[in-house]
């Protein structure tokens, strides 16, 4: 086949593994899964999804945060449906402006406020479900979804048993951060048109998937976001990762941190840093040379084996 022929092939498919249907290819898995809506305490819709073990009781929850322009539609699940495999339950929503949640696209005004809206999901997930009060609670954040799951703790916000933090957006890597003066230009122009999405950045896919063909994947994701930055949210992401970078002595939760020494997108050195000055007694950190920003889709498959199975270690050391 060749690499045209290649390319069409991989577009000629409703979900990222494939065309096998949602419910059948969950049952093959040896899996169950389910989606719905959530309505958060400010009266935001939000839409939610799990992955539990079809026959056993779950071994601990894990509660998962995407990152952003992206949903937990589409590849995403890959990570949840191998832990679920594994015996984990897994629940993750489509946070504001993203996926199939509402608000305008890719637009996130305020982190705090979608920091609320997790820890509410989180919290009413665990009062419904009477077997995930005897098991461990794990939060899981890649890229903004770690920052997300930094500031939860530092907030004491939930009771957590630890955290899985991929490539977390503790800062962002000057590569792709806007040099100065943009930022203070971008921060004063988004307090009179937040929602414009004019910010010039780097294309971040081919910064985060190292494949080509896992680009073509990932770009086929109905819901992905393509579009420049909102003013509004990258000055927020620039004061959330300024100040979570501020705050990493302050970090005290058990931890494992994974990162890519090749990430251009957000800068593995912070999370060496993190890893060096967490008060955390409980830390392990993970650099794996030459790989990049999607650690769980975008590298090869062995590669993504390999960040799989440090994160299933981990828990199972933990469980």
């Amino acid at each position: 086949m060749g690499k045209e022929e290649e390319q069409k092939h991989l577009q000629n498919r409703l979900y990222y593994w494939g065309n096998t249907p949602e419910e059948e290819y969950y049952s093959t898995q040896g899996i169950k899964s389910t989606k719905s809506f959530f309505t958060s305490p400010r009266g935001l819709t939000l839409f939610t999804r799990s992955w539990q073990p079809l026959t056993s009781p779950p071994r601990a929850a894990v509660f998962m945060v995407h990152g952003y322009g992206t949903d937990i539609s589409w590849n995403f699940q890959s990570t949840p449906i191998f832990l679920a495999r594994n015996g984990f339950s897994c629940f993750a929503l489509d946070i504001q402006g993203h996926g199939l949640s509402h608000g305008l696209k890719a637009f996130v005004p305020n982190v705090d406020d979608v920091v609320d809206d997790c820890v509410s999901f989180f919290n009413s997930v665990a009062t419904q479900n009477e077997e995930l009060g005897k098991v461990p609670r794990f939060l899981f954040g890649e890229s903004m979804g770690g920052a997300i799951c930094v500031l939860m703790h530092l907030r004491n916000l939930g009771d957590f048993n630890g955290a899985i933090l991929i490539a977390p957006m503790c800062k962002l890597s000057d590569k792709v951060k806007p040099r100065w003066p943009l930022p203070e230009i971008l921060s004063f122009v988004s307090r009179f048109a937040p929602t414009l999405p004019i910010v010039p950045t780097a294309d971040l896919l081919e910064k985060s998937v190292k494949l080509p063909e896992k680009q073509v994947i990932a770009r086929m994701n109905p819901m992905r976001y393509n579009g420049k930055p909102r003013l509004g949210t990258v000055a927020e992401l620039l004061r959330v990762a300024d100040y979570v970078s501020s705050r990493l002595r302050d970090v005290r939760i058990p931890f494992i941190v994974l990162h890519g020494s090749a990430d251009v997108v957000t800068d593995p050195n912070v999370s060496r840093e993190l890893y060096d000055t967490a008060k955390s007694e409980d830390k392990t950190i993970k650099i794996y040379d030459g790989m990049m920003h999607s650690l769980l889709f975008g590298e090869t498959d062995e590669n993504v084996e390999i960040v799989r199975n440090d994160i299933l270690s981990w828990l199972n050391d933990r469980c």
